[in-house]
């Protein structure tokens, strides 16, 4: 247990999904088992949950790995917390397309996650394999996160018709029956053909569940090589990715109900990403190795916190208005 794996002894590496395997258990298994709408109070209470959670983990980082490696750990996990809020905006609208209710919302989220531990235990392996073997990878990821962050900030985000059209869920739908109604929280129904067949079919359910994976792929484009503009270690990438994303799935349903208010969050996003590729260009011309990490914790609070009173003050008008989710 004490080998190394990824720069880390492996019991880091097994102690760190353990904790995970525990909170999956805890919400699938005893929090929500059975399906219930979960309102703003409970959605805060969770996430400050994981928020401690995470932030008790960075302590553990801090200790075992020593200050600059918990500065990055804490920069990464509120840049990838940061970063996915914009996939808020997203789900909401694939709930919406696919109409969904609020009552299955939590368990099409739930089963999302096992596919984001995956797909960016996959991409931040590749990552790290390439940037071990040539530093001059993390230019062209910083590169790919200033252009991403310019065309970000000019965008405008996608309509349910757009996401409700997409052509890999339209490929999906040409080769997988669906059926036109939900069966409860199932994301697969047998359903009786003309024929007298009794034919497994897909539901709405299955189809959003595939929409917010695919999502989640567009989004790790932009957050991984985020984070290795951060740190390039493979266990502060992952570890900082995966306790960000727990923890904003959580706080999705207090989120939605206010998403209305956060229309122009996404600017500040867009300036954050152009901020993290612009600093490794940066540290070479100003004679440092890498900006320190307490720099880059600062100036991500500092755009977040504008980004966020921002939106606030040119929305103060629609308050009391219900969200398009």
């Amino acid at each position: 247990m004490t080998e190394l794996w990824l720069g880390q002894p492996i019991w880091m590496w097994v102690g760190f999904m353990s904790v995970v395997l525990a909170l999956l258990v805890l919400d699938l298994g005893v929090l929500n088992r059975r399906d219930h709408e979960i309102g703003v109070r409970e959605s805060l209470t969770m996430s400050a949950m994981y928020i401690a959670i995470a932030l008790a983990f960075g302590g553990f980082v801090w200790w075992r790995l020593g200050s600059e490696r918990g500065l990055e750990y804490v920069t990464g996990f509120f840049i990838e917390k940061s970063l996915a809020m914009d996939n808020v905006f997203v789900i909401a609208l694939i709930f919406s397309a696919f109409s969904i209710p609020r009552i299955y919302q939590h368990r099409v989220l739930f089963w999302g996650i096992l596919g984001v531990i995956v797909l960016r235990a996959i991409m931040i392996a590749g990552g790290a394999a390439l940037v071990s073997r040539y530093e001059w990878v993390l230019y062209i990821f910083a590169g790919f996160l200033v252009l991403t962050g310019l065309r970000m900030f000019f965008s405008k985000h996608q309509s349910e018709t757009e996401i409700a059209d997409n052509r890999m869920l339209n490929w999906l739908r040409r080769r997988i029956p669906v059926t036109q109604d939900l069966h409860g929280h199932a994301f697969f129904a047998r359903e009786t053909t003309a024929s007298g067949k009794h034919v497994l079919h897909a539901t709405p359910l299955f189809l959003a569940l595939v929409a917010i994976e695919l999502a989640d792929v567009v989004f790790a484009v932009d957050s991984v090589p985020a984070i290795f503009a951060i740190t390039t270690d493979p266990y502060i990438v992952y570890t900082s990715n995966i306790f960000a994303i727990l923890g904003l799935r959580a706080l999705y349903f207090a989120l939605a109900a206010v998403i209305h208010r956060f229309a122009h969050l996404k600017q500040a996003l867009a300036l954050l990403l152009v901020f993290i590729g612009g600093k490794v260009f940066a540290a070479p011309l100003l004679g440092l190795e890498k900006i320190p990490p307490a720099v880059s914790l600062s100036v991500t609070a500092l755009i977040l916190t504008g980004g966020v009173v921002y939106s606030l003050w040119r929305t103060r008008a629609k308050a009391d208005r219900a969200p398009v989710a």
